[in-house]
């Protein structure tokens, strides 16, 4: 097993911890009971359309394909499962299937935001070339991806990291790097002790 995939198991099993600590032992039983990892298959497509695709967001996908009203044969699953550097927005994590259906969405909508075209605060690092936007976009947050999305961007600017972690928030619309590489931002989460779990956000 590599360092990534080992980064991966550790965050989840003190996601778990948080969980039982906060009072949402019941939810994180729900959501052990429920989920399966993603098909061979399914990670296979996501890694014919992203082949830099970390090992540590495959492994957690391994582990539970997708918290955003994921249907399992076991049930439906609808579980905060990530954060970012605002510990107001928790986010759930999508399936493997999920991320290669929303693919091209945010090029689709968002091109004032790369063409920088009202002002709008996008960080440097974040490229403005709109037809090579190459994003995988594997989380969104609590109010269903309306108020932020994660992406990894592996089309950054020439002051960017290939792998980067962006962070879009709306109103006022910013694209913000949070992270360097998705180990990274694990790790990230982590340190600030999983702060986007709490005593209301897991009941």
């Amino acid at each position: 097993m590599t360092r990534s995939q080992e980064l991966a198991r550790e965050y989840f099993r003190g996601l778990e911890q948080a969980y039982r600590v906060n009072g949402g032992g019941e939810s994180w039983d729900n959501l052990s009971a429920a989920a399966q990892g993603a098909r061979e298959e399914d990670l296979a497509a996501l890694t014919a359309l992203y082949p830099d695709a970390p090992e540590s967001l495959l492994e957690l996908l391994r582990l539970v394909d997708g918290t955003y009203y994921r249907k399992y044969p076991k049930g439906e699953v609808c579980c905060l499962f990530l954060g970012s550097d605002m510990e107001e927005y928790p986010y759930y994590l999508l399936s493997a299937r999920q991320m290669i259906d929303t693919r091209d969405q945010f090029a689709e909508w968002a091109d004032y935001l790369i063409h920088r075209e009202f002002g709008d605060s996008v960080d440097e690092a974040v490229t403005r070339d709109l037809e090579g936007l190459h994003w995988l976009h594997f989380s969104d947050c609590v109010n269903n991806g309306g108020t932020s999305q994660l992406f990894i961007d592996f089309s950054p600017s020439p002051t960017g990291k290939k792998g980067q972690i962006v962070r879009y928030l709306h109103d006022p619309d910013e694209l913000a790097v949070i992270a360097d590489s998705f180990d990274g931002y694990l790790q990230m989460l982590m340190e600030n002790e999983y702060d986007f779990i709490n005593e209301d956000s897991v009941l």
